[in-house]
């Protein structure tokens, strides 16, 4: 038998014991891939819950995810839904005559949820008039400015500080301008989301 340093077997024993604490650690941690119930909440508050509860947070601790345990489903984000209009009535559709300088004819107020977003709308002018149409997000231009009559579908980021507005509140607004002598400038969404990066 061939001769082994004295401190061999002392080796192996130290890494047979650092396997053992490692098994032990990996056996004994709650699965990843599995929701639980909460504990108990403190008798201040309401009953304790006992359905399981989802939630999820990104890297600066904002909830982004979450269920509702009151009748299932999605309690976070809030998806937005657009409220119908008229597609075929133009003169329903927001509107100016303003050849003076751009004008808010639309405005929305939507919780900022994703980096995101897409909008479209059609656009239209008068008969013989010109004009243009762009989006303001929260007083920054988003997308492109577009020629009445040409659609506009656009996806880009958010011209907002994420991190800092994140569920909060952003004013979303189309502005419109006759260029032509006199007229009228329509614009109509028709689509608009939050989405990823």
């Amino acid at each position: 038998m061939a001769l082994l340093p004295e401190n061999i077997i002392d080796r192996l024993v130290q890494m047979e014991r650092r396997i053992q604490v490692l098994s032990t650690a990996v056996n004994t941690r709650p699965p990843l891939n599995e929701i639980r119930p909460v504990p108990p909440q403190p008798p201040a508050q309401a009953a304790p819950l006992t359905k399981p509860i989802l939630r999820v947070f990104d890297g600066y601790n904002h909830e982004i995810f979450a269920d509702d345990i009151t009748t299932g489903g999605l309690a976070r984000p809030w998806l937005q839904l657009m409220p119908p209009v008229d597609h075929v009535n133009v003169a329903k559709w927001p509107s100016t005559t303003n050849t003076a300088a751009f004008t808010p004819i639309a405005q929305s107020f939507n919780p900022v949820w994703q980096p995101k977003m897409r909008l479209a709308m059609v656009t239209k002018a008068s008969s013989g008039a010109t004009g243009q149409v762009k989006v303001m997000v929260d007083g920054q231009q988003f997308g492109p400015t577009v020629n009445a009559g040409q659609s506009f579908d656009y996806t880009g980021l958010l011209p907002v500080d994420l991190p800092n507005k994140f569920g909060k509140v952003m004013t979303v607004e189309i502005h419109a301008q006759v260029t032509s002598a006199s007229g009228t400038v329509y614009a109509q969404p028709v689509c608009m989301y939050g989405t990823q990066t």
